[in-house]
């Protein structure tokens, strides 16, 4: 196993466990930014718009050139997250990193090469994944990565392997109950080049400014510094969080309705459907159920029927 460091900013700091709670130090979140709140119509029920149907029949077909290509090279290149609690984190005590997104990664690399291990791990940002995919830097991207039509213009995209949405995350002395009033007249953050980014284009919900950082844990560094008052994430990593600071809190019913998938070239047709075959024997072999059962049963809640929809 290979890992590519990318340098320690604030949300790594605090993944890595040097930031605690409440904790203050000169090492901030990096690339923050505002954006101006304007009103804008209520976000569409559903982000994918329907275009999740162009993604590519399952295949256990290893002949195509780009799952050659990979066999060749004798490893498996992930862009993946190293700041995002029980997804894809670095373990401060081991090195390591690991997550539910980084046992895919591996359940692909067993499928191609039969070695889970056999695989280089390229921590990538929120707003560089489909950059990493079209350069070429990575094969797929296994990163919490919601489908949208907008980015099926640029990328191709397995089936869905998680269901989702968007989850408002603030602090508990807030005392916050819906998403309109964690919102309006409050400073908000978001990753950039996030689904939580362009929801909050569409309806800013009356916040007075968003801050824009380069992953999404740089928004809770921030609310820790108390610099914002809320952040809009994926349900999934709003969870994460939660478990991550026991003084933050969900706020609020999840909106905007997604889907995750693993990202891949556009070209690559044949990767994609040998990933879809991926996916559907990892479900069937118990491998989906182990992963959420170690990672985020206790965090999620037991029963995942509802993120399997």
């Amino acid at each position: 196993m290979t890992v590519r460091t990318a340098k320690l900013t604030g949300a790594a700091l605090l993944a890595a466990g040097l930031l605690g709670p409440g904790a203050s130090g000169a090492a901030g979140p990096a690339a923050v930014r505002s954006e101006a709140a304007a009103a804008a119509p209520q976000p569409t029920a559903d982000l994918a718009g329907g275009c999740e149907d162009r993604t590519a029949q399952p295949s256990s077909n290893e002949s195509g050139p780009k799952v050659q290509q990979i066999r060749r090279r004798g490893m498996l290149v992930v862009g993946v997250d190293q700041n995002s609690y029980h997804w894809g984190y670095r373990n401060p005590q081991t090195g390591r990193i690991e997550g539910f997104d980084i046992d895919l990664a591996r359940a692909v690399a067993k499928a191609i090469l039969g070695d889970p291990d056999k695989v280089t791990y390229l921590t990538v940002p929120t707003a560089r994944r489909i950059e990493a995919i079209k350069s070429g830097q990575v094969d797929l991207i296994a990163r919490t990565m919601t489908i949208t039509c907008e980015r099926w213009q640029d990328t191709a995209f397995s089936a869905p392997y998680f269901s989702s949405g968007q989850r408002l995350v603030v602090p508990k002395a807030a005392k916050v109950t819906g998403i309109e009033q964690g919102l309006r007249g409050r400073r908000a953050c978001v990753a950039d080049q996030s689904s939580s980014q362009a929801v909050l284009r569409q309806n800013p919900y009356g916040t007075a400014e968003v801050k824009v950082v380069e992953n999404q844990l740089d928004c809770l560094v921030l609310m820790q510094l108390g610099q914002v008052d809320a952040t809009l994430t994926d349900t999934v990593l709003a969870a994460a969080q939660v478990a991550q600071d026991p003084t933050v809190e969900q706020a609020g019913e999840p909106i905007a309705t997604a889907h995750m998938g693993i990202a891949m070239k556009k070209e690559d047709t044949d990767l994609v459907a040998r990933v879809n075959q991926v996916l559907v024997d990892y479900r069937a072999n118990g491998g989906w159920r182990a992963s959420y059962d170690h990672w985020l049963a206790a965090s999620m809640g037991a029963d995942p029927a509802e993120y399997l929809k």
